[in-house]
């Protein structure tokens, strides 16, 4: 083997490395909403109560401990950011799988938002929010849209859910969806579609 052949197939062999780890910097996710039972999800639906479960996928995920947080955004602005669950606080809450999966409950009642997380060995406490809109005009929307899954990066805080309140549009209608499945920023949304209050839950790898 010439140098010239040797140096070619070291540069290709780095660059399969490189994209290798690059790849698995990224974490699949999926999702799935509610219950299976129809007559429980009518109770769920009755009292305003939303839960969606995250499953996550990467083998670069083993090792690793995962935070979730609440941002609130009042007039386009972040207001407060609350930490509901910090896995790095234990070696118990580490993660020892390539997938991984929590379930976010959210209960919207006349005044307030309050949200819990559950994992597999763990339960968060419930934190409350005050609603500033009508409660019946929140509703939990993810970031999926149209997809079966996405991929999020293990090296950022991504959104996962967000607690908002629909945009109004010239003619009087509204959107949730609208909202949720535009290409604009989620700390954005705020200001872009004018909603005055709104909630971010998002979560980092760490």
């Amino acid at each position: 083997m010439t140098i010239k052949t040797l140096t070619l197939t070291l540069a290709i062999n780095l660059l399969i490395g490189f994209t290798n780890f690059v790849f698995c910097q990224d974490v699949k996710v999926t999702a799935s909403y509610g219950s299976k039972n129809q007559e429980i999800q009518d109770i769920i639906d009755f009292q305003n109560i939303f839960i969606e479960k995250f499953n996550f996928a990467s083998d670069s995920l083993i090792g690793k401990w995962f935070e979730v947080n609440i941002q609130e955004y009042k007039d386009g602005n972040l207001v407060n950011t609350t930490l509901i669950f910090d896995g790095s606080e234990s070696d118990y809450f580490k993660i020892d799988s390539s997938e991984m999966s929590i379930k976010i409950f959210t209960d919207i009642n006349d005044s307030n938002l309050i949200t819990s997380i559950f994992g597999k060995r763990f339960r968060s406490k419930k934190m409350d929010f005050e609603l500033t809109e009508d409660s019946k005009r929140y509703v939990l929307k993810d970031f999926f849209g149209s997809n079966d899954e996405i991929q999020v990066s293990l090296k950022q805080e991504f959104p996962i859910l967000a607690i908002i309140t629909p945009t109004l549009r010239k003619d009087g209608s509204s959107s949730y969806c609208e909202v949720v499945q535009s290409n604009i920023k989620p700390e954005e949304l705020g200001k872009h579609f004018d909603i005055p209050h709104y909630f971010l839950i998002t979560m980092k790898f760490k």
